[in-house]
């Protein structure tokens, strides 16, 4: 019987042994796991804050565009509306019309350089010498006044 005891203790004590060894264990793997969670939690926590930081910053730079944009609109408004807005429009209609027929007819590329030199001559004139004096007191009709004169009568009987 004695035997049995001493086998008896001898098992009693190594597992006792066992249970502190796997106590120690479970206890380490528990504080290596909430190690590993409140370092994630942090990472988490840190990741949310730059995420809405950069939503933030996002959402301030996107009224800045809008903002921006409404600026630019109303500012293209506004020029569009400018005295000889127009005007400018049509001659870059005019200016398109004249390339396309100095590449499409052949004879109309000279004519129109002839033209267009002699008109630039007579036109520097006007600010020089007599003409330049008459036509300060007399203001002179071009033939675009006459034309637009003729499409508002046109307009008006229609």
């Amino acid at each position: 019987m004695e035997n049995v005891l001493y086998g008896l203790a001898a098992g009693l004590v190594v597992a006792l042994l066992v249970f502190i060894f796997m106590a120690i264990r479970l206890r380490s793997q528990k504080s290596a796991s909430e190690k590993e969670n409140a370092r994630l939690k942090q990472m988490l926590t840190d990741r949310m804050e730059l995420e809405s930081e950069g939503l933030n910053k996002l959402k301030a730079e996107n009224e800045e565009l809008k903002k921006a944009n409404e600026n630019l609109r109303i500012s293209i408004q506004t020029y569009s509306q400018k005295p000889g807005r127009k005007e400018l429009e049509r001659l870059t209609v005019y200016q398109k019309a004249v390339d396309r027929l100095i590449l499409n007819s052949p004879g109309f590329g000279a004519a129109w350089q002839a033209a267009l030199k002699e008109s630039e001559s007579e036109f520097e004139k006007t600010y020089v010498g007599v003409q330049a004096f008459i036509r300060k007191i007399i203001p002179m009709r071009t033939d675009a006044q006459v034309i637009g004169e003729i499409e508002d009568s046109t307009s008006n009987k229609e």
